[in-house]
């Protein structure tokens, strides 16, 4: 009798679960771009998905948009006053089709730094010559690998893309060839009826749309410069638009925008980062590729206080952004890095906060505003003191 009754339970749940949709409701416009643009592939090098989203939003609120020799889009507010460059980059991790077997399996060169633990036994899309061809990265069964070797993380090298052909030739009736770019097939999701969304390249979807949400704000309420808001690629393999971008915007002041790191979840190490999910952006004071501006910093924080807004500061090894190629470009920019937090970065899926997302805008906005011609000379000024 009770095996009956809980065998009923159970069957009854599953039905229920099976009845339930995957995405939640449609929610608001920040929303529904924020899904766009998770969604959207875009490995470095081959971000046309990513950059037709960007024009097709920011073309109405720009009075200028051109873009630069490597694919990066760049939109201009104002037409004086200091120049503000305003970065997030479009690519996100991927990879690219190498060969493929004669049994119809494909090797992938890695673009960005994937950890070798997160690749197995994944779900990716190929875009081939004929559109996308989902594919399945193999992993060893449990049954046969020696107890050994159970643990053992296993090189991305050993690896192959499963597309379910049985041949080469099978493959190449696919659409598939060298040189065609991977993304992880991660869809967008609101995680549970919770302001916290799912979907993978938030480093740094959330980061572009960041910009597109401040450029509609400043057009909106003005502002007393010149705003360069840029949409940059090839950051993941070496922060190459942000290079070519700042030569073209010639910037007086540099802000990138991206994705951060979170420390919120079991079996972190605190040392690696102190930031929290929904407590508020990040501004970052130390990371391997850059040091921030402290006169910038010092601004940023008096903005965040003045409007309220909770400000988390961190510093973290082995992260690079595209402030470091901004600052060394026309003999020096003063810059700095904010960030909305996310979790599970550089992997298939990873989670962001709405709130953050908001506050980022609010802060933004609130720090360009400020930016008026006496303050970017004060940034800039580095004169000893009498």
């Amino acid at each position: 009798m009770r095996r009956t009754a809980i065998a009923i339970s159970v069957a009854a749940m599953l039905a229920g679960l099976g009845a339930q949709p995957v995405l939640a409701a449609p929610g608001d416009r920040t929303e529904a771009l924020l899904h766009e643009l998770s969604d959207a592939p875009g490995p470095p090098g081959y971000e046309e998905a990513v950059r037709a989203i960007m024009v097709r939003e920011m073309k109405p609120l720009s009075d200028q948009l051109s873009y630069d020799g490597l694919g990066s889009v760049i939109a201009r507010q104002g037409a004086s006053g200091p120049r503000i460059m305003l970065d997030a980059h479009m690519d996100e991790l991927g990879g690219v089709i190498r060969r493929t077997t004669k049994d119809g399996f494909l090797s992938m060169q890695m673009l960005g730094g994937w950890l070798d633990q997160a690749l197995p036994d994944q779900r990716w899309i190929i875009i081939g010559s004929k559109g996308p061809v989902r594919a399945v990265t193999g992993i060893r069964d449990v049954h046969v690998v020696p107890p050994a070797e159970r643990e053992r993380v296993f090189s991305r090298d050993t690896l192959y893309l499963d597309v379910g052909a049985r041949s080469a030739d099978e493959v190449a009736a696919m659409g598939i060839g060298p040189g065609d770019p991977v993304v992880p097939d991660s869809p967008f999701q609101v995680l549970n009826g919770t302001q916290r969304y799912l979907g993978k390249a938030w480093d740094d979807r959330v980061g572009c749309a960041v910009l597109i949400e401040a450029m509609r704000r400043l057009k909106a309420s003005g502002h007393p410069n010149q705003v360069f808001f840029a949409a940059t690629t090839q950051e993941e393999v070496g922060l190459r638009g942000a290079h070519s971008a700042a030569d073209v915007i010639k910037p007086d002041i540099g802000i990138a925008i991206e994705g951060g790191i979170t420390g919120d979840s079991p079996g972190r190490n605190p040392e690696e980062t102190q930031a929290r999910l929904g407590a508020g952006p990040g501004l970052f004071l130390y990371d391997s590729s850059a040091l921030p501006n402290r006169r910038l910093t010092a601004l940023t924080k008096a903005t965040a206080v003045a409007k309220g807004l909770p400000l988390q500061l961190d510093l973290v090894q082995g992260y690079g952004d595209d402030s470091a190629e901004i600052q060394k470009s026309t003999g020096g920019a003063p810059t700095i890095n904010l960030v909305v937090p996310a979790r599970y970065t550089h992997a298939h899926n990873g989670v962001i906060d709405r709130a953050d997302f908001d506050r980022m805008v609010d802060l933004v906005v609130g720090l360009i505003q400020k930016l008026d011609a006496s303050t970017v000379a004060r940034v800039r000024d580095f004169t000893p003191e009498p």
